[in-house]
């Protein structure tokens, strides 16, 4: 599968956000929508830090 987990940064530390991400659309400068291969949609406003696709792994960082 091709999906991949989207982590908040919260005091340094990747705390799951999100599993099983498929879509990933930016709303604006900072917001982002996020949908999930089972139609799941969260909306998250930050920017993102990194992204591994190999390790199907996104990271935001939202200043919590």
């Amino acid at each position: 599968m091709c999906e991949a987990s989207a982590y908040e940064l919260i005091d340094g530390e990747e705390v799951l956000f999100m599993e099983s991400v498929d879509l990933l659309e930016p709303v604006d400068d900072e917001t982002y929508r996020l949908t999930s291969i089972f139609g799941d949609r969260k909306t998250i406003r930050g920017k993102i830090v990194f992204m591994n696709l190999v390790n199907h792994k996104m990271v935001f960082s939202t200043g919590t």
